[in-house]
């Protein structure tokens, strides 16, 4: 396989843009019209997600290794879309068709190279897909407890009709019975109850499919679908170190989870939350918050805000700013979650405080309307 050759194609036909996508599904589509049904009506941030993943796995093609996690996470995800093994030979025959419409000089080996490469790809995803098992495509929630706070976040409570094993840090995928096929991930924020509910917070994104569904439509006893956990960046490492935790708005919701673990754990590591808004109306969850670090003495809380004065003990400043005003955090672990925006942002922060890069954790799914 030359990999080089793929590489130098493939930034050909991505430099086509949105035509990509568009020729694929299209193709896909009128091959196989069977297969629309398993996609959401409105195609546009699926077109993107295939430019995303395909640019992805190209850029890796040399070292395919790099990549199996990723590849491993889409088989499994697959499964809560229908797809089985019959469909790969479909999309790979739509793939296919789809590098040659837009290949300037296209040879019987580039298409070997590609069926080969698409192969080992497919192989991967559909080993992840049967690992899984017995584990359910998705779960049933019913939504028990709806609480609209602050502009448009709802915090919901929600009860899966059978355990979901999830842990502190992870992420479940969400469908809403009235945007169908429209997955979008969110971290529960709390330990599972005794019948298995626990919190999501939502921040209603101007313009998003599914949060506006989920802060402003949804009710108690509306029946949600949830995807198995995933993600390992925001869970707990099995080091020693105390912790620092930088959440912004409704990023608060991974760390929320793992300060009640530490605390039922009776933990020894200490653990700092910088929690960050706009104004004091984005803390909030902040009287939760205050209950849950009285609980245990190796919780510390720290809420800040950026537009308005500091009162209290709400601190003056982005949450980034003021933890890095406070203290030398090159000893601790330190993990991130919020906007894509503020995550970037705050991690450039703490990697020129001199905090080394692998000590810095950064979330993979999180709970953003844009998240895959």
């Amino acid at each position: 396989m030359d990999t080089e050759r793929l590489k130098r194609n493939w930034a050909e036909v991505a430099a086509h843009g949105d035509q990509v996508p568009l020729f694929f599904y299209s193709t896909l589509f009128l091959a196989h019209p069977h297969l629309r049904d398993m996609f959401p009506l409105g195609m546009a941030n699926q077109r993107d997600k295939l430019l995303a993943a395909l640019g992805q796995v190209v850029s890796h093609v040399d070292d395919l290794d790099a990549v199996v996690p990723v590849l491993q996470q889409l088989g499994r995800d697959h499964r809560r879309f229908g797809v089985v093994r019959d469909h790969y030979p479909a999309v790979g025959q739509a793939l296919l068709a789809t590098l040659e419409h837009f290949s300037s000089e296209w040879t019987p080996e580039l298409a070997r190279d590609w069926a080969a490469a698409y192969d080992r790809v497919a192989q991967v995803m559909l080993a992840a897909a049967d690992a899984a098992g017995e584990m359910p495509p998705w779960w049933h929630g019913t939504v028990t407890a709806v609480d609209r706070r602050a502009a448009g976040i709802a915090v919901l409570t929600v009860r899966p009709h059978a355990p979901l094993p999830y842990l502190p840090g992870q992420s479940v995928a969400v469908e809403v019975p009235t945007r169908p096929r429209l997955w979008r991930w969110y971290t529960p924020a709390t330990l599972p109850a005794s019948d298995g509910s626990f919190e999501l917070h939502v921040r209603l994104v101007p313009g998003g499919q599914v949060s506006p569904a989920l802060v402003m439509a949804t009710q108690v006893g509306d029946v949600l679908r949830l995807g198995a956990p995933v993600g390992t960046d925001l869970v707990l490492d099995d080091g020693t170190r105390d912790l620092l935790l930088i959440a912004g708005g409704t990023g608060l919701a991974p760390f929320k989870a793992i300060m009640s673990q530490l605390a039922h754990q009776r933990s020894t590591r200490f653990a700092h939350l910088y929690w960050g808004g706009r104004t004091q109306r984005d803390l909030y969850d902040l009287a939760a918050m205050r209950h849950l670090c009285e609980s245990h003495s190796g919780l510390r809380l720290v809420p800040c805000v950026s537009d308005e004065p500091p009162s209290g003990d709400v601190a003056g400043g982005t949450a980034v700013d003021v933890a890095l005003r406070e203290a030398d955090w090159r000893d601790h672990e330190v993990y991130v979650c919020g906007s894509p925006e503020m995550v970037r942002a705050t991690r450039d922060r703490l990697l020129a405080a001199g905090i080394p890069r692998d000590q810095v954790h950064l979330e993979a799914f999180g709970n953003q309307e844009t998240a895959t």
